[in-house]
């Protein structure tokens, strides 16, 4: 019998050579039909391929995230069969699964081309091979059979992977009449397959080197049902109403000048409103927190990254080196808040009751960016990070962390952001060379990460290879309004830099030991958590963060001056907003309050005149009757204190 260990804890006993099917098919016939794969000990594997002994085994359906990636990645596989059927000739590279749905990069041959106007043939063509059902049928190929088949085929791209896999390590996987070289895991048979859509073609190179061959890269998404997909275009197109570049736009929050360069943000009034108002929120929460805030430039020596090792890991993402008129003398665009702080430590010596020392830091840091990887706010070459770094005892660790992620969660609940998981991210057990710092070291950061997840009862899921070179962390990924999975707010544990800079604190026993250094940062960037906010409340802030809470409206010339007074009396009481005194009909004056997403548009006229009062419309709900000045100076005030 097979020993069983299933996610929740309870134990199975399987007959010998039971496969994931037989074990979802045991605990009911529901799941059975809705598997799509297995996770065993860790390892996404096929559903039907048989389980080992003493295994802890998870079945995978639509619902998770590895199900859909395994349900993609055969949906490429779907593809290359329909582009090999259409297409005769068709070199095929590779074809794996993306966060929403999954691409195939292909060699077309000379002259030829695919555009949008063939996606509905492909996209049919798809449809009609899953109906036939198709089983993913995965075999073990000796590596000098694995080379015949696709030197008969003329496929140089999978020849050429085949040439790094070693003898024994080889699989096919085919369905219908398609056969690829693949690792897999597939779902068992392509009947699941319902809706497909092709959604972008674009231009790739060959293993992303620009000497290769520039390959024709098609992106395609696929669902279990016609309905997934209209409700999935549906959101795109709500994305695109949300996108945070038209809005910010339209909302005169932010641009981008050509002369100022590329990638290079200017906040423009309302914006810088907002930003700074995100700013006071997170100063204020800080300070509480017995954070000290400090400022650093934003030039460094060269040395000074060599020592924190950013020179060697970040050195080809950096703006080209600033050399002085000094020989040798070098200074580069900050990359990173954290060597500043780790020098400002130094400035005077420290005792174990000096610690936790908390230094906190709106700093603005550069990296050069590729061009074609710029994208609006969430991508840019110059950004702030609202850093703080915390030297503390090794005991005070797993304390620390949890004070950061209630201030983490803090943040989002004052946002609006209430959907989000913790992502552990460790090394690569398989492949330390990518980062520095002891073994030991890195086991001691690791455990206090998972340690204090669960004690704050974080939902969490593990990535290996996700860590930062200098240490593991805790990454806070959280779903917007359209349900896209953003990552905002980090902490990383440091045994490692505190070393290289060669940090201390007198112990207890008067001897000299190091600190443990946390790094964290709520919003992450002030520009990337601003790009997903608006997308996320679709420009309509929380009333205590939006630029401008109210306009006030005259009906008509007459009445500007009363206008001006409430404004004045608003003002006074904290709340910011604008008189509209434009000539205009006051119906076009509510339009365009309702277009600029101001969240109050209070009317006035002679009767609100007289009574000392103002017509209350709210964005998005229309007219709220009148109230007096004093009454909605207080309504909104009570709602801003509600939210932080």
């Amino acid at each position: 019998m097979l020993h069983i260990t299933l996610p929740d804890g309870s134990p199975r006993e399987l007959p010998d050579h039971a496969t994931g099917y037989d074990l979802a098919a045991s605990i009911s016939e529901g799941l059975a039909r809705n598997a799509l794969a297995v996770n065993v000990n860790g390892e996404v594997r096929d559903l039907h391929r048989p389980l080992p002994d003493q295994a802890s085994v998870a079945i995978l359906t639509w619902n998770d995230d590895a199900g859909k990636a395994t349900y993609w990645h055969s949906s490429a596989h779907l593809m290359a069969e329909a582009l090999e059927a259409l297409y005769p000739g068709v070199k095929l590279a590779i074809g794996p699964a993306v966060e929403n749905g999954f691409y195939y990069d292909v060699d077309l041959g000379e002259g030829r081309t695919i555009s949008s106007t063939e996606f509905p043939e492909i996209e049919k063509k798809m449809v009609e091979l899953a109906k036939a059902k198709s089983q993913y049928v995965r075999r073990e190929v000796p590596k000098a059979e694995a080379i015949a088949y696709f030197t008969e085929k003329q496929d140089p791209y999978k020849l050429e992977l085949i040439d790094g896999l070693e003898d024994g390590q080889i699989t096919f996987y085919t369905q219908g009449n398609f056969t690829d070289l693949c690792r897999g895991p597939h779902i068992p048979d392509t009947s699941t397959i319902k809706a497909a859509k092709l959604m972008n073609v674009a231009g790739a190179y060959w293993r992303g080197d620009e000497k290769n061959k520039q390959l024709t890269r098609l992106y395609g998404i696929t669902f279990p049902k016609a309905k997934e997909l209209t409700e999935y275009l549906e959101r795109l197109e709500e994305a695109k109403r949300r996108d945070h570049r038209k809005l910010g736009k339209e909302l005169k929050l932010f641009a981008f000048s050509e002369r100022v360069g590329a990638g290079l943000p200017l906040w423009l009034p309302k914006g810088t409103a907002l930003r700074e108002r995100l700013e006071q929120f997170l100063r204020k929460a800080q300070v509480k927190a017995g954070y000290q805030p400090v400022v650093t430039p934003h030039i460094g020596s060269k040395e000074l990254y060599v020592t924190s090792g950013h020179y060697e890991k970040y050195g080809a993402d950096s703006f080209q080196p600033i050399r002085t008129p000094n020989p040798g003398e070098e200074f580069f665009l900050k990359p990173m808040n954290c060597p500043h702080h780790c020098e400002i430590y130094k400035t005077e010596p420290r005792s174990y009751r000096d610690l936790p020392v908390r230094y906190a830091e709106f700093g603005t840091v550069y990296r050069y960016e590729q061009s074609g990887e710029l994208h609006g706010l969430t991508r840019v070459r110059g950004f702030t990070q609202d850093d703080a770094h915390i030297f503390c005892r090794p005991d005070q660790v797993k304390d620390e962390f949890k004070k950061v992620i209630d201030l983490v969660l803090y943040v989002f609940k004052a946002l609006g952001f209430e959907d989000y998981t913790a992502q552990i991210s460790l090394r690569d057990p398989e492949n330390k060379t990518k980062y520095i710092g002891s073994d030991e070291n890195w086991a001691l950061a690791e455990s206090a990460i998972q340690e204090a997840a669960a004690e704050k009862g974080l939902i969490t899921v593990t990535e290996l290879g996700e860590a930062a070179f200098y240490g593991p962390k805790l990454d806070f990924m959280v779903r917007d309004a359209l349900g896209r999975r953003w990552q905002l707010g980090t902490i990383q544990v440091d045994y490692n830099l505190p070393e290289r800079f060669d940090l201390e604190y007198v112990a207890s026993d008067n001897t000299k030991q190091r600190p443990v250094m946390l790094h964290r940062a709520p919003f992450g960037s002030l520009e990337r958590f601003v790009a997903v906010l608006i997308e996320h409340c679709a420009g309509n802030f929380p009333l205590w963060l939006t630029p401008e809470q109210f306009i006030v409206l005259p009906i008509s010339d007459k009445f500007i001056d009363y206008a001006y007074e409430v404004k004045a009396q608003l003002e006074a009481a904290d709340l910011r907003g604008t008189v509209d005194a434009r000539d205009e009909r006051i119906g076009r004056k509510i339009r365009d309050a309702e277009l600029a997403k101001t969240p109050y548009l209070l009317v006035v006229g002679e009767k609100e005149a007289e009574a000392g009062a103002v017509g209350v419309r709210r964005h998005g709900e229309g007219d709220l009757g009148a109230l007096s000045v004093a009454d909605f100076i207080a309504s909104v005030q009570s709602q801003v204190a509600a939210a932080i």
